[in-house]
């Protein structure tokens, strides 16, 4: 069986790691890859989002089965593309991959059925959002959102009023992030702990699988700019049974059954990103594929094969299947480059990877380049996020202490990572 994944982070690798377990696979190919994916897959150079090439790649090789991994080919309509020259996927539709595509289509569908989520109110005018957040008691902090995607980046928190049209007029006047910014969200700001639950669902039935908590800020003390993740910890110490069967009941099962309502049933990965509030958990973003670093230490707990889940997926048949993990945590730490999320350089040599693999722990790489030498390779930095160097352990502490010692073992120039992860 021939197995193409496309994408080039650290959560495709994540996945072809699980997948090279399978005895059924012959052949991996990734899309494009990245340096540290050659060593498990053979990378193909061609964007993620090149759905002709793609397609064209997967006819011409008899690929048997696809995995999408990234948001932007799946928003595009990759998985419509494969199904149309009957190539097999795992990932939603491009009418499904609304739910992240769009936050005004996913608020929408939230307040239509009922879903817990955030107040808010939406925009395709900046003056009409400048008069919204000078009206009389308006509440501060306020969330400001580009509706489309924005490489997990398209949220910011307003403190004042100053700060929120200053946001309003970069995302929409400014195009901070580009056409991603036409339409705006305006949310409630709410507080209390964060989790991440992604969970497998084929339209119908929907399995959550071990919860994990993402850290977005870039800095210490959960400080600085938002980043697409510096670190995660799997499962989430404030995500207790009594919680998750309450999400289960107010969330996951009617956001299944609301897409399936409206027409565009969900099968994939659907991620959803909640708070812990006073008044309960509320949803305050969903994405359609695997969180990037969630899937980095939740898919490492994983016991039963990944494919085998994929493909129940893709059947309709999720129901059949009997999905175990390990009792055991798992801790993820981003090694990034000085200046991520903002202006960072690369091509840097990176020293240690062996040292940290043969400390116990799993280095998956996301901004990686691969050079040949004469007797041996050499990789360097190709990215902001680099490496996320993973860890299982029986208790979390442990966990931690393991992935730290591991990334203390690697260096390159500019070296960037947070010392506090699973404390927030």
């Amino acid at each position: 069986m021939k197995v193409l994944v496309i994408g080039s982070g650290g959560r495709e690798h994540a996945i072809i790691k699980a997948l090279k377990k399978e005895g059924r696979i012959s052949k991996i190919y990734a899309a494009p890859g990245n340096g540290g994916i050659s060593a498990d897959a053979e990378c193909v150079p061609i964007k993620a989002a090149d759905i002709p090439k793609m397609t064209e790649f997967a006819v011409q090789n008899k690929i048997d089965y696809v995995v999408v991994a990234p948001d932007d080919p799946l928003v595009l309509g990759m998985a419509d593309a494969l199904a149309a020259k009957g190539i097999r996927c795992f990932g939603p539709d491009k009418a499904a991959a609304r739910i992240e595509g769009s936050k005004v289509f996913a608020k929408n569908l939230m307040k239509k059925y009922g879903i817990p989520t955030a107040a808010y109110e939406t925009f395709t005018a900046p003056d009409k959002a400048a008069d919204y957040l000078k009206r009389d008691n308006a509440p501060f902090p306020v969330v400001i959102k580009a509706d489309g995607l924005a490489l997990g980046k398209g949220v910011i928190i307003a403190e004042n009023l100053k700060q929120a049209l200053d946001a309003v007029d970069s995302i929409m006047k400014g195009k901070k992030f580009g056409d991603s910014g036409s339409s705006i969200v305006i949310e409630e700001f709410l507080t209390g702990p964060e989790v991440s639950v992604l969970a497998f669902t084929d339209g119908k039935t929907v399995f959550p699988m071990v919860s994990s908590m993402d850290h977005k800020r870039a800095y210490d003390g959960n400080t600085g700019p938002n980043t697409g993740g510096m670190g995660v910890i799997a499962p989430n110490p404030h995500y207790t049974d009594e919680i998750a069967a309450i999400c289960e009941k107010t969330i996951f099962i009617p956001s299944v059954n609301a897409m399936r309502e409206e027409g565009c049933p969900f099968k994939g990965c659907l991620y959803f990103g909640l708070m812990l509030t006073n008044r309960g958990p509320v949803v305050i973003e969903y994405n359609c594929r695997f969180g990037d670093p969630e899937a980095q230490a939740v898919l490492p707990l994983l016991e039963t094969s990944l494919l085998e889940i994929m493909e129940a997926v893709t059947d309709e048949r999720l129901s059949e299947i009997k999905i175990r993990w390990k009792n055991a945590h798992c801790a993820c730490v981003i090694l990034a480059s000085g200046g991520y999320p903002e202006s960072y350089k690369t091509g840097f040599a990176i020293t240690g990877l062996a040292a940290a693999e043969n400390s116990g722990a799993v280095v998956y790489h996301a901004g990686t380049e691969y050079r040949p030498a004469e007797n041996t390779g050499s990789f360097y930095t190709a990215g902001g996020r680099v490496l996320g160097v993973t860890a299982l352990a029986p208790a979390l502490d442990a966990a931690l202490v393991k992935a730290y010692k591991a990334a203390e073992l690697i260096n390159f120039e500019g070296i960037h990572y947070r010392r506090d992860i699973g404390k927030y």
